[in-house]
C-alpha cells in the first residue's frame, strides 16, 4: 500500500518575526482595494465569461455573432456582457442598430495570459 506524505502546514514553534510582519504591514492595500480585486477575480470564475473573452480577443462582435459562435441565446450571452461590461473588462460601442463589444484594454489579454501560464505549468 502507497504510503501518503502529509505535508506540514504550521511551524514546531510560535516565533513571530516581527521585521517580517512590519513589511507586510506597511505594503498591504487597503480592504476596499483588497475587495474590489477579489471582485474582480470572481468575474473569471465563469467559463461562459471566459469563452466570451476568448472570442473578443480575435475581433470585435455583436451579440449575435457571439450567441452564434458560442452556440448559446443571445439573452444569455447578453447577461454574461453585462457583468463584463460592469468589471470593465469589456466596453461597446453602437454602430446603427447594432452594438459591438471589444476589450476594454489590453489588461485583460494579460490577465488571460498570465492564467494560462499558471495553469500549463509542471
Amino acid at each position: 500500500m502507497e504510503e501518503k506524505v502529509r505535508e506540514q502546514v504550521c511551524c514546531d514553534e510560535y516565533e513571530v518575526h516581527e521585521n517580517l510582519v512590519k513589511i507586510v504591514n506597511e505594503t498591504m492595500p487597503d480592504e476596499t482595494e483588497l475587495y474590489d480585486l477579489a471582485e474582480l477575480f470572481k468575474v473569471f470564475g465563469d467559463s461562459t465569461r471566459i469563452r466570451i473573452l476568448f472570442v473578443l480577443f480575435e475581433a470585435e462582435v455583436c451579440v449575435c455573432d457571439l450567441a452564434e459562435a458560442l452556440h448559446m441565446t443571445q439573452s444569455a450571452i447578453s447577461h454574461q456582457l453585462r457583468i463584463l461590461k460592469q468589471s470593465r473588462l469589456v466596453k461597446s460601442r453602437r454602430e446603427g442598430k447594432s452594438i459591438f463589444y471589444s476589450l476594454a484594454d489590453d489588461h485583460v489579454r494579460t490577465i488571460i495570459a498570465q492564467g494560462q501560464e499558471h495553469i500549463e505549468e509542471d
